[in-house]
């Protein structure tokens, strides 16, 4: 189960395990439905991208989550950046478990803290909302009390699935008295993971060593071009957060259907918990649908939205079928 419970999109391992076929990957968070102006970009292949477009990228990305572009640092996925700024801001710390893998990797010697652990510590924490890959999220009351509580010590806030519901970031509370840095992916709502773009939202004390050991050129002339020009599509990320909303209203209706309950408020996946999901796991993949198993909860299994009626009822069919 290694290929799958280590990341989602392992379709080529499924391939050699469960046979060749059409198989559906909704073994991740990714919008299926991926911001459709690429095509119609001109990317100057031949050039290093100049200083003024990575400013452009970084004042569009800051617009897009409500944060001075002084505090936004654009990095080549938000996987490294996690580690850099670890790495940077050391000492002891914990992070919310389970969760994304990379946070207890990111500070060494750092400790998981439980969920209902979590009033009761007030050192550097690193946490995800919403939740990965439970899909849980930070009510206001609860955000605003990590803030009070962390105004000697760091939070370090993934945001990776923030972009669907714009109510759940922090991104407005970033500047330099306060020790919050914020993690944002561009490929998971806007459906390019493969774009390989991230961004720190920070103080400058963190944002300038970042900078400094990213060096001149922290993205892709291709990643700055396609980010910019998304970021400034208003109009497609209303629709895509009403659309998101609705197509995990008909997932969730598939599973209630099939006899399970769904959670997770992130529109992008969902969670299915139950003693049997590694059954669960490979009775789908027996079908060519591939999803996300985790080794340390064997009661787990995270669904991402299928990208068509099609693939719904596919999902559906597979359920019913056995």
């Amino acid at each position: 189960m290694t290929a799958w419970t280590w990341h989602g999109g392992g379709v080529e391992a499924a391939r050699r395990q469960f046979g060749s076929g059409d198989w559906l990957d909704l073994s991740t968070g990714i919008n299926p439905d991926s911001w459709p102006g690429v095509a119609d970009l001109a990317i100057d292949w031949q050039r290093l991208p100049e200083p003024h477009a990575l400013a452009e990228l970084e004042a569009a990305a800051a617009a897009h989550f409500g944060v001075d572009p002084g505090h936004v640092c654009a990095v080549p996925g938000t996987e490294l950046a996690l580690r850099l700024v670890g790495r940077s801001i050391g000492g002891s710390a914990r992070y919310l478990a389970p969760g994304y893998r990379t946070h207890g990797e990111m500070i060494a010697g750092s400790m998981p803290i439980a969920r209902d652990a979590l009033d009761d510590y007030v050192g550097t924490l690193v946490l995800a909302n919403p939740g990965n890959p439970d899909g849980r999220v930070l009510s206001p009351a609860q955000r605003r009390a990590l803030l009070d509580r962390h105004a000697h010590a760091w939070l370090l806030l993934d945001e990776a699935f923030a972009d669907a519901d714009p109510a759940l970031s922090l991104a407005g509370e970033v500047g330099d008295t306060r020790r919050l840095v914020i993690f944002r992916s561009f490929g998971k709502f806007f459906g390019l993971a493969g774009v390989r773009l991230g961004f720190v939202l920070g103080p400058d004390s963190i944002l300038a060593p970042l900078r400094t050991a990213l060096g001149a050129w922290p993205a892709s002339a291709a990643a700055i071009a396609i980010g910019t020009a998304a970021y400034r599509d208003r109009d497609w990320i209303a629709a895509t957060r009403v659309r998101l909303e609705a197509q995990a209203a008909a997932l969730d209706a598939v599973w209630v259907r099939a006899g399970f309950q769904p959670s997770g408020a992130c529109p992008l996946f969902r969670l299915i918990e139950t003693p049997h999901a590694l059954c669960l796991f490979e009775r789908l993949a027996r079908h060519a649908i591939l999803t996300r198993p985790f080794a340390e909860r064997p009661d787990w299994l995270r669904i991402g939205l299928p990208p068509n009626g099609e693939a719904l009822a596919r999902l559906e069919a597979a359920l019913s079928r056995g």
